[in-house]
């Protein structure tokens, strides 16, 4: 039975499209650390991954800090960490975990992806939802990072764009125009090679605006991983 009313993963309703150009990805992650895939949630997947997200933003935690170890970068949001979903969802660790996922993340990367070993940063909820909510600069402890676009804000001017910085984890690289933007709508993603490339989420610039995401971390076999405390202070 799904856990506390978490909603099941069936077959015939497929949560995913598979990108026209995921043969070129490997290609363009290589050269720029990012690779954004718009539409990649179907319209199943989308309402179905709202509904758990909404469901589980009961238990999710507000956030307000400024991360030492990642340059002092700001932290002002709601999160929800992997453990906790482990134990409340069944739905997204079965999606985490899906060999048709993993499959095309093979197709997008290049490489034989695998998950991470620990359970707070393989599959964890992020929510900016109040004016000033930003998920500051930081790099990553594993290579990929798969996150999926279940709200976004519909403007770029509102705030919520991914930033980063292709080919360089200098945090100090961000705010500079060295940086590149992206805008993304909900039932979008990107795949972002997340531990040497310098990344953000630009604060939230209104009221009445959200950005949701489940971020998917992923690894390689035998991949050496410079490990912080980073998640662990995120996600309680």
């Amino acid at each position: 039975m799904p856990r506390s009313g978490s909603p099941a993963l069936k077959e015939e309703d497929p949560v995913f499209n598979v990108p026209k150009d995921a043969d070129q990805a490997p290609a363009r992650l290589e050269r720029t650390g990012y690779v954004p895939l718009t539409g990649l949630l179907t319209a199943e997947g989308l309402a179905l991954l709202r509904r758990e997200a909404a469901r589980l933003e009961g238990i999710a935690l507000r956030r307000d800090f400024s991360m030492a170890c990642m340059d002092n970068s700001p932290r002002h949001m709601t999160t929800l960490g992997g453990q906790v979903i482990a134990e409340e969802s069944e739905l997204l660790p079965r999606l985490y975990a899906d060999e048709d996922l993993l499959s095309l993340l093979g197709r997008l990367t290049g490489q034989a992806v695998t998950s991470v070993p620990d359970p707070v940063e393989r599959h964890v909820l992020n929510i900016l939802h109040q004016e000033g909510d930003t998920h500051g600069g930081h790099t990553d402890d594993h290579p990929y990072a798969l996150v999926l676009f279940l709200e976004a804000p519909g403007r770029p001017e509102d705030g919520g764009l991914l930033e980063y910085t292709p080919g360089t984890p200098r945090l100090d690289a961000l705010g500079t125009p060295a940086a590149v933007t992206g805008h993304h709508h909900a039932g979008d993603a990107y795949l972002l090679r997340s531990d040497t490339t310098a990344h953000r989420v630009t604060p939230l610039t209104r009221p009445g605006v959200r950005r949701t995401v489940l971020n998917f971390a992923y690894t390689l076999p035998g991949h050496p991983t410079h490990r912080t405390d980073s998640a662990h202070q995120l996600y309680r």
